[in-house]
């Protein structure tokens, strides 16, 4: 018995370690046998089904890349998106790998690819304001009548599991204003994911991920982890949140309902709910610096959430799901390392809706929101409204607060806050300021003897008196009354003082005084605000007194304003500018109606000014929520760069408006145009020494210049250019950031050919020919049309009409004339002289059409007339003039481009060039000019 035991275990042994090794042996064979019939079907597969570009470094088969599965891997594979994003970055990933069904390869020698690995990828997802996204990459096969019977031949691809390792998620939809940065994504998928219908089991966890709504951050740097099983309807793509669990931080959260792709949007019933959680797992949702506080913090209660998503969202129908948010919380308390007196009895019950995600038909229903600091200090306060623009209030505010046991409570470790705040305030009505309606409201704040310090700056900001009263019995804008007597508070040494009386806000009465001196460099420091960097001193000592219709009316007299603000050193940027403007002087003197601007000296970037004038009606502007500020003004400057303005630039300030953003991130070459501010309605007479713009040197600027209604205007404008005086009248708008429209005209008199060839970019293009000219020329000319992204005019869009007056100018070695002179036999033709003649042109459409103009040359009288292109294309006629006095001739054609003119003699056939054609709505050129197949006589 031992001796056939032992003989059966080595036996055994001996069969084990032949079919291990056989198997091994299997696993470096197979992927050596089948490795050019796997790339080439992976690359057939890529060219068929996805319409988009892809692109890997290489490709390798083996067993021990995801083990046991026999994967394809693809390496540093990168995918473009689909229309408008086929420039832009899809996916891009360190490793894509396909896993082979093994069995399907050896015995039917077919492809079929059942899992997808991708490994430290970035995932980039992108929606436009118009609804498109980037991931319609995917080419379905076209269906036939024996499609479910057919027998699959080639490769297929009938997933079971997708798994993405540290991965980098972006989802930036515009349409939606919503952006998704997840950052170490993990997931695994499992689910028969061939079938028309399969439930997808997924496992995911994400290091950090970023939600922001409109620009504003919701979430920011939070782990989360995802339980889910989702059915997935891959006819209808329609997802079923059967089972989903999420935990952000510590906040458990649990997803129901329905997700649709359609073609133009998406159908969405989602229910998301934490329920019976503590007020501490909410509390871990907070931004990140907050952790640290919570750790020291004694944080009880319980708290409920509920967040509905449901409807139809689509751009071009202007469908929008309804949004709806509920949050409760109970017998909420906070004690900051055992506070004297801790915050207690914290209640909230919260619901807002927002049908159609329309701002205007927005509910709010604030039922509750209590809490007790100590036995005495408290707050309560409710609020339920109904729209917005229009809104109808029901609100109160009550309590009474020792800010320094507010602060002990909650442990506000980086603020130090002292004072006694006291409020009572009741509203119930409507607000409406185009119905000029404001709620019945009564009450007041007080703040006493206030102090505040932050870690951000040594010294405080004190004696902080703030008490303001606000009345309205009868609910409109006539009969509100605000009041704050006083707002004062003293910093470093220097006391501030406001006093100011606010009534009748339908033709708004204002008594006001102000009155101190502030170092604004350190009051920011104190609360340091990142990002910002601003400097300077303030003294204000002024006195307002008057009605909001005194000045639109012309009442001058009635208006008792008067005083001065000075502002040194003082940084301010604007959303519409890449760069922070600096004023490094700034003395303001108001008299009545006027605010005069005695002493004005600032700079932007390179560019200087000095302005002296006065601006109307600046109380109104302030005032008004729509209002314009009106001016007239001297400018001197000894440099204005017109391209440190332009909105895609790159600059300190970082708070630029939406439009702008998004117009950087999709075009990240263009400079883009300047953009004009829309409330001003200011003149400025103009004495500037150099403007500098797309390479152009402009010297001696003298004139008029204007902004009306987003509208910018040179007026009787004259500058130095070329050693000759170039006058300007023109108008420019700016369209988006990175398209704008002008309308000019040009007048030049007596100025070299030669330099404006040379150094004016639009001359080089309208006047090819004065490359081998030299001369005295002048211009007038009108011209409109469109500038593309880097402020270049869009040849396509021109529109104009002129004349250029040749008054001694000789062209020497260009082609067209030494054509014409070899066809011809006259020498004399080669390098004519060309004294006292107008030429008058038109421009449409990437043409230039020139009327007949005859001119001299030896005894011939040429005359020439016809079309010619920005681009070069030539359909010209001349009629060659004989001597003695040019009465009889010939008809000459001249045909090709200006590099290679064909020159044809008695003939009137030439060629037909086709206006391009441009889409002024869309700044796009549908069809670039062209020559016709037909003939022209």
């Amino acid at each position: 018995m031992p001796f056939s035991f032992k003989h059966t275990a080595l036996k055994i042994l001996k069969i084990s370690g032949i079919v291990i090794a056989g198997i091994l042996l299997l696993l470096f064979l197979i992927p050596l046998l089948f490795p050019g019939k796997i790339a080439s079907e992976v690359k057939k597969v890529a060219n068929e089904r996805l319409d988009t570009k892809m692109d890997f470094t290489k490709s390798r088969l083996s067993f021990f890349t995801h083990f046991p599965s026999l994967t394809v891997s693809l390496d540093d594979l990168s995918l473009t998106g689909s229309a408008p994003f086929s420039n832009d970055t899809l996916l891009k990933a360190e490793q894509v790998a396909f896993g082979i069904n093994l069995k399907r390869l050896i015995f039917d020698n077919e492809v079929k690819i059942n899992k997808l690995y991708v490994s430290k990828a970035l995932i980039n997802i992108m929606v436009n304001q118009k609804g498109q996204a980037n991931y319609n990459i995917y080419i379905a096969p076209e269906d036939t009548k024996d499609t479910k019977n057919a027998p699959e031949e080639g490769t297929a691809i009938r997933l079971e599991r997708i798994d993405l390792e540290d991965c980098h998620v972006k989802y930036n939809d515009r349409s939606a204003k919503i952006l998704v940065d997840a950052k170490g994504f993990n997931y695994v998928g499992k689910g028969n994911l061939s079938e028309d219908i399969f439930d997808l089991n997924t496992d995911a966890k994400i290091d950090s991920v970023d939600f922001y709504y409109n620009k504003t951050a919701y979430l920011r740097k939070k782990e989360v982890r995802a339980d889910l099983i989702t059915r997935i309807n891959t006819h209808a793509l329609s997802f079923i949140l059967q089972k989903n669990e999420l935990k952000i931080n510590k906040l458990p959260l649990k997803f129901t309902g329905l997700f649709s792709i359609l073609r133009d949007g998406y159908k969405i019933n989602i229910k998301a709910a934490s329920e019976n959680t503590t007020l501490k797992d909410l509390f871990s949702v907070m931004p990140p610096e907050y952790l640290t506080w919570m750790n020291e913090t004694e944080i009880s209660g319980n708290s409920d959430l509920l967040f509905t998503f449901k409807g139809n969202y689509n751009v071009a129908k202007k469908q929008k799901p309804d949004l709806a948010f509920n949050m409760k919380v109970n017998k909420g308390a906070i004690n900051y390392q055992n506070a004297p007196a801790p915050l207690t009895d914290f209640q909230m019950d919260l619901n807002a809706i927002m049908p159609q995600l329309d701002v205007e038909k927005l509910l709010i229903n604030l039922n509750t929101l209590k809490f007790k600091v100590g036995e005495k200090d408290y707050f309560n306060a409710y609020l339920h409204s109904k729209g917005f623009t229009e809104m109808d209030v029901n609100a109160s505010v009550k309590g009474a607060l020792d800010l320094a046991t507010v602060d002990a409570a909650l442990g506000l470790n980086t603020i130090d806050l002292h004072g006694i705040l006291k409020t009572n305030i009741q509203a119930r009505g409507t607000f409406s300021t185009t119905k000029k309606l404001f709620p019945k409201t009564i009450g007041g704040i007080s703040l006493r003897n206030g102090s505040l310090k932050t870690d951000a700056y040594p010294n405080p900001i004190t004696d902080i008196t703030f008490i303001a009263n606000v009345l309205n019995k009868a609910g409109t804008f006539k009969d509100l009354i605000i009041s704050v007597a006083p707002a004062s508070f003293v910093f470093e040494g220097n006391p501030m003082y406001v006093n100011a009386t606010l009534s009748d806000f339908g033709d708004l009465a204002y008594n006001a005084k102000i009155k101190g001196e502030l170092n604004v460099g350190r009051i920011y420091k104190v609360f340091s605000r990142k990002g910002v960097d601003i400097t300077g001193y303030a003294k204000a000592d002024l006195s307002l007194k008057g009605k909001q219709s005194y000045a639109a009316n012309g009442q001058y007299d009635k208006l008792d304003n008067k005083g001065t603000i000075i502002l040194k050193n003082i940084k301010a940027t604007s959303e519409l500018f890449p760069k922070a403007f600096f004023i490094k002087q700034g003395n303001f003197r108001f008299q009545n109606e006027k605010m005069w601007f005695e002493r004005f000296n600032a700079s932007y970037g390179k560019s200087d000014f000095a302005i002296n004038g006065y601006l109307l009606n600046t109380i109104n502007y302030f005032l008004e929520s729509h209002g314009t500020l009106s001016g007239n003004f001297n400018m001197k400057s000894k440099l204005i760069n017109v391209d440190e303005f332009m909105a895609l630039e790159k600059g300190e300030n970082t708070d630029r408006n939406l439009e702008v953003e998004y117009a950087k991130e999709d075009h990240p070459k263009m400079s883009g145009v300047v953009i004009i501010p829309k409330n001003l309605n200011v003149a400025l007479t103009t004495n500037v020494d150099k403007v500098e713009y797309n390479g152009l040197v402009l010297n001696k600027l003298t004139g008029k210049i204007g902004i009306s209604k987003g509208n910018f205007f040179l007026e009787n404008t004259n500058f130095n250019i070329i050693d000759c005086i170039l006058g300007i009248n023109a108008q420019y708008r700016d369209e988006s950031p990175t398209t704008a429209n002008f309308d000019a005209h040009f007048t030049a008199r007596d100025f070299s050919v030669q330099r404006a060839y040379k150094e004016i970019p639009m001359f080089h293009d309208m006047v090819t020919a004065a490359e081998k000219a030299e001369g005295i020329i002048s211009i007038d000319y009108k011209v409109k049309g469109d500038l593309n992204g880097n402020m270049g005019p869009i040849y396509e869009s021109l529109e104009g009409a002129g004349t250029i007056n040749l008054r001694d100018v000789k062209v020497k070695g260009l082609k067209l004339f030494e054509g014409i002179s070899s066809q011809t036999g006259q020498k004399s033709l080669d390098d004519p002289g060309l004294e006292g003649i107008e030429i008058k042109s038109t421009i449409d459409n990437n043409l230039i059409h020139i009327e007949p103009f005859t001119f001299s040359v030896s005894a011939f009288k040429p005359t020439i007339k016809g079309t010619t292109s920005f681009d070069g294309l030539l359909d010209l006629r001349m009629r060659l003039g004989l001597p003695p006095f040019g009465i009889i001739g010939f008809p000459i054609v001249i045909t090709g481009t200006h590099e290679e003119p064909k020159i044809k003699i008695f003939s009137k056939t030439g060629q037909k060039i086709e206006d391009a054609v441009y889409d002024e709505k869309n700044n796009k050129v549908i069809r670039e000019e062209k020559v016709s197949k037909r003939k022209d006589k």
